[in-house]
């Protein structure tokens, strides 16, 4: 059975276990999703079903796209996104995937897009001392000097420099899932996940080391 869903962010609570010990999770709508295409190593070179996610109207998708999903016999969804599985066959286009693909105790990754924080300097992006504010100090907050010297006569790539800050794809792993609603079709996992409320979220099983 395929352990991977697409889902949304919806925040963060606690919850308490019997012996009285707190537990911060988020709380995470697991679909649903739905079948839209089957992958197999005949035809495209790896075994993979295609889901889709979240609610948009029609008239906001390019008419590829919609035939996509008219071919597969399913409404057109917001997102698309492909779970390897070892056995194609048993699964069916249009098939619904709901939160019980998860149980309680299962270990999973979770990817998202972290929090845009917009342009930042040096301090707030990549942290670091600032400079002495006495005695007529005119860099309290600046990078310095951003080459070595004569050599290379250049800013080696990868140097900590201001620039946009956040909106990257992050991957949290080895998360817990705490707790599954079937009613309210929502996972609870154990810490936080990447992202503002209301994120995409991509829920994978985590691989064994």
């Amino acid at each position: 059975m395929i352990k991977g869903l697409m889902g949304k962010k919806l925040g963060m609570t606690q919850v308490f276990e019997e012996d009285g010990k707190v537990i911060p999770v988020t709380v995470v709508e697991a679909g649903p999703c739905v079948v839209t295409q089957k992958k197999t190593v005949e035809t495209d070179g790896y075994n993979a079903i295609q889901v889709a996610f979240g609610v948009i109207r029609e008239s906001l998708v390019s008419k590829p796209v919609t035939g996509h999903f008219k071919k597969a016999g399913v409404q057109v969804k917001r997102h698309i996104c492909e779970f390897h599985v070892d056995d194609v066959a048993a699964y069916e286009l249009g098939q619904e995937l709901k939160a019980d693909v998860f149980e309680k105790g299962d270990i999973i990754d979770v990817q998202g897009t972290s929090k845009g924080k917009g342009f930042q300097g040096k301090r707030k992006r990549h942290g670091g001392h600032r400079g002495p504010m006495t005695h007529g100090s005119k860099a309290r907050r600046r990078p310095g000097s951003g080459g070595a010297s004569s050599f290379p006569s250049r800013v080696i790539k990868g140097k900590a420099m201001p620039g946009h800050m956040g909106a990257e794809t992050v991957t949290v792993q080895n998360l817990e899932v705490v707790g599954v609603d079937l009613d309210k079709n929502v996972l609870l996992v154990k810490g936080a996940v990447p992202g503002a409320r209301g994120g995409l979220l991509s829920i994978t099983k985590a691989v064994k080391a």
